[in-house]
């Protein structure tokens, strides 16, 4: 009975995965099946979407007609993907983040084996040519990733190192490393998560020459850090472990005072939402919030220059485009564990979009979350977990077990576990009166 109960759950989900082509299969316009559709768009940015996947399944770069569905080209070519911009060097022209396990034969001494090799690098998605920026080699930890880069010139790029919980800039004609903020030089490390991942800082932004935001995922904040000053402590938005504003976010996306800031849009990962807070009077409000029923450990969030937010929601298996009153305005499947989407043409991240409270006026419920009718009883379901929970267990499983079938299937567990610790409660009290 026990085998039925688990199996039933993960049957269904298997049945039901989304259709997506393999993750495993390297397409390019030369060889895709609708080549010729990717072929006459490849000019067409504004209608391609570029994603990326991590660590969950074969880590992928790939860009698809946004309107049709179409895969104009994807690449496999690293094992785990993060983010990824469109580059001033050409139209089809695309900067990623990615990294690769090696072995003894490729690490340097003095590394451990196996090792991390990092790389920033520059592909043109049209002709698949690609040029290495930058690369290092570090100790494998598991988060020993460069999750995130920014652009500050045609030779210095901002990095964000998870592994020494530091900030950088690097010149990718020199490889010198010309600036260093390290998180510890204002934070204790009684704060955020365990040694060997304490801050997992995962999002780097240049808003100006000498400012800079940052993303520290454990410890639920975005700061912003000047090459001169250091942390500026009073703009900071989040506080360790309040969870109510923010738990453990994900890709925050700062717009600037022209477009109705200051205001930073954020996937507030851990609390399965998106939030934008807004500056007001030295502190941050809540301007907007959305979540819907199926909406599981979202990654990142993008304000469009047509008001819409894209949105990525790794468990839940989509990439979405939220209107300002919530309601779905297109979303399409991809494979679980994308961590990162870019609409060409329009700017890396929020470049071009406007806050929601230019958008929708100063004094507008902030909450436009969709969850209606029968969508609750699932909501209900997958909230029966805390999502941490939850989102480590779906982190771990094969990536076709969706969400639902996730909840079902821990919820089998600990209802077996539940009962197999019964029976030895009672086994032990019949041995105890027997004895």
């Amino acid at each position: 009975m026990t085998v039925v109960v688990l199996a039933l759950p993960a049957a269904s989900g298997f049945l039901t995965h989304y259709d997506t082509a393999d993750a495993s299969e390297v397409v390019t316009p030369a060889d895709d099946t609708n080549g010729s559709d990717a072929a006459s768009t490849a000019g067409q940015s504004p209608e391609h979407l570029a994603y990326v996947i991590d660590a969950a399944g074969p880590g992928q770069l790939t860009v698809v007609n946004r309107t049709t569905g179409t895969t104009v080209f994807k690449t496999t070519a690293h094992e785990v993907y993060h983010d990824v911009d469109p580059s001033p060097a050409g139209e089809t022209t695309l900067t990623y983040v990615a990294s690769d396990v090696r072995g003894e034969a490729v690490c340097p001494e003095p590394l451990a084996t196996p090792c991390t090799h990092n790389v920033i690098e520059r592909i043109n998605y049209s002709t698949g040519e690609t040029e290495r920026l930058y690369g290092r080699f570090l100790n494998y930890s598991g988060s020993s990733q460069t999750h995130d880069v920014a652009r500050i010139s045609a030779t210095e790029y901002l990095v964000g190192d998870i592994k020494f919980d530091r900030i950088f800039v690097v010149n990718v004609e020199t490889d010198a490393i010309e600036w260093t903020w390290n998180v510890s030089s204002a934070y204790d490390r009684s704060t955020g998560g365990q040694p060997g991942d304490w801050t997992h800082l995962n999002d780097v932004e240049v808003l100006s020459e000498n400012l800079y935001m940052v993303n520290l995922r454990n410890q639920d904040q975005v700061v912003f850090v000047h090459r001169d000053r250091g942390l500026l402590e009073n703009w900071t938005l989040g506080t360790d472990d309040d969870y109510e504003t923010l738990y453990e976010p994900h890709n925050p996306d700062y717009i600037p005072a022209e477009k109705g800031g200051p205001a930073i849009l954020i996937a507030d990962s851990e609390n399965n939402r998106v939030v934008e807070y807004q500056r007001r009077n030295d502190s941050w409000v809540r301007t907007w919030k959305w979540t819907d029923e199926k909406l599981q450990w979202p990654r990142d969030a993008d304000r469009l220059p047509n008001n819409d937010t894209l949105i990525v929601d790794t468990h839940g298996t989509r990439i979405l485009e939220v209107r300002p009153n919530g309601t779905i305005a297109r979303q399409l499947s991809v494979p679980r564990g994308v961590y990162d989407a870019e609409l060409l043409s329009t700017g890396p991240e929020s470049t071009g979009g406007r806050s929601m409270a230019r958008i929708r006026g100063e004094t507008t419920d902030p909450d436009v979350s969709s969850v209606q009718g029968t969508d609750r009883v699932r909501k209900a379901l997958l909230d029966l977990f805390p999502p941490l929970v939850l989102h480590a267990f779906l982190f771990v499983l094969p990536t076709w077990v969706s969400p639902l079938v996730g909840a079902l299937l821990l919820l089998d567990l600990v209802l077996v576990a539940l009962w197999l610790l019964g029976e030895a409660v009672r086994f032990g009290v019949l041995r105890w009166r027997a004895g």
